[in-house]
């Protein structure tokens, strides 16, 4: 007669209830103990730090709540998850070194050959480990929705590897020139004087002026450029504040042999930088035109510094997400309006980790080129045109468009019924009003009258 089976002896599941709880608590506290952690490294302790503190932060959580895994299922449980030593320690070893070093973005680059396939590895080998040793509701429930989230950016990573060496964004038209060690990206079309110079806002490039760009070429010469670590631009010797900024452009358009005076025309973020450069070089700058300029006042806004606080820890995070591939998901839904041409070129920046890495730095020393900003107080009578969306405005807005027109006793100040922050160079039609803006102050240096419409 043979020995009866021991049902018992097919899991420790069904020989103690009690440890089975147990480890199902353990997983779901180590899932969650390493995403609170993960969230406030990034968002807290290193919020708007630069890419590898922010990657490095999420691995190194990650790693915490593995290596919590192993230690609690192994001192309180009967099923200890051995397996889940190795991941800790393999994450651990790559996160650290990334905020040690701060590897540079061709670094980075580079490793997006390796680390897609690393994870993958260890995907494989923490499935194999959880269904050998956890017989428990949470293997289904929360550690393999976990290894798929993982896969997901596995399979993100190497597809944003590809999609980098393999896709092409070259521009059209335009060159790039050697200005004191780096290059940098400049477009001039039509002819006469004085040269209007565009300034991009932050996250623009040279394509988002293509709808303004050509009909403004019809009344005079007219350039943009992208700054340093931007667009066609090569990348930045060092951080750059408004200041350099315009030295840079000083220096691009004296190698370009683009002659002054100029009409500074920029839109956003890049109204500010405009004000800077006619601080530097005044006898260079014939008027200016602000179409929805950012102010140098803007922290007087009384939920800026709020949005402030809250952005420059987002936009550090979104060079990370762009490394695996999350960047191209949303990059379709932006620069909608723009010719077929430029809203290609522009996603194109828009999801690329090198730009985002570019957008995050600039808007980190946005503080400092609002405060350069502020030592110009005056224009003197140079035609000075402010152009203002009116929808979708935060409080107080207005009132400082009002200021930016004060900087010239020879001013324009007309806002655009209908017209939203972006549309004003996105938008076909509403773009046309930032066209004549241009021109009108082209035509007012021309005549030297006083700008009017």
């Amino acid at each position: 007669m043979s020995e009866p089976r021991n049902p018992a002896s097919k899991s420790s599941v069904l020989a103690n209830p009690d440890e089975a709880r147990h480890i199902g608590l353990i997983v779901l506290g180590s899932i969650l103990g390493g995403l609170v952690l993960g969230l406030l490294l990034v968002l807290v302790v290193f919020a708007g730090a630069r890419e590898p503190v922010i990657t490095g932060s999420a691995l190194i959580s990650l790693a915490c709540g593995m290596l919590t895994l192993f230690a609690l299922s192994g001192r309180r449980t009967d099923q200890p998850q051995q397996w889940a030593l190795t991941p800790a320690v393999g994450l651990a070893v790559v996160g650290i070194p990334l905020i040690a070093l701060m590897p540079s973005d061709h670094v980075l680059g580079l490793l997006g050959w390796v680390w897609p396939p690393l994870l993958a590895i260890m995907i494989g080998w923490s499935l194999r480990g959880a269904r050998r040793s956890l017989h428990n509701w949470s293997r289904r429930a929360l550690l393999y929705p976990a290894f798929v989230a993982l896969g997901l950016v596995a399979i993100g990573g190497a597809f944003e590897t590809v999609a980098e060496a393999t896709t092409t964004n070259s521009p059209s038209a335009g060159r790039t020139y050697l200005v004191d060690g780096h290059r940098l990206f400049l477009d001039c079309v039509g002819s006469g004087s004085p040269t209007a110079v565009l300034f991009n806002g932050l996250g623009e490039r040279t394509p988002s002026w293509a709808w303004v760009q050509p009909a403004v070429a019809r009344e005079t010469r007219v350039c943009t450029f992208d700054r340093a670590a931007q667009g066609w631009s090569g990348k930045a010797p060092e951080r750059q504040d408004g200041h350099q900024l315009a030295a840079d452009l000083h220096r691009l358009l004296s190698a370009a042999h683009v002659p002054g005076p100029y009409v500074l025309a920029g839109h956003s973020v890049g109204g500010t930088y405009a004000l800077v450069y006619a601080m530097d070089f005044p006898k260079e700058t014939a008027g200016v035109a602000l179409i929805d300029s950012a102010s140098p006042d803007q922290f007087d806004l009384p939920a800026y510094p709020g949005f402030y606080s809250m952005w420059r820890g987002v936009s550090a995070l979104l060079p990370s997400v762009a490394r695996a591939g999350g960047a191209r998901l949303t990059s379709g839904l932006s620069f909608g309006g723009l010719p077929a041409d430029a809203r290609r070129a522009a996603r194109a920046f828009s999801s690329s980790p090198r730009e985002l890495r570019a957008d995050r730095d600039e808007f980190a020393e946005l503080p400092t080129v609002f405060d350069q900003a502020k030592a110009l107080t005056t224009l003197g009578r140079k035609p000075l045109f402010v152009l203002t969306a009116d929808l979708g405005q935060q409080t107080g807005w207005f009132a400082l468009q009002n200021k930016l027109a004060t900087l010239s006793s020879n001013s324009l100040h007309q806002r655009t019924n209908g017209a939203t922050h972006a549309a004003l160079l996105e938008d076909q039609s509403t773009s046309t009003a930032t066209s004549r803006a241009i021109e009108d102050v082209v035509q007012a240096v021309r005549s030297g009258a006083a700008i009017a419409r």
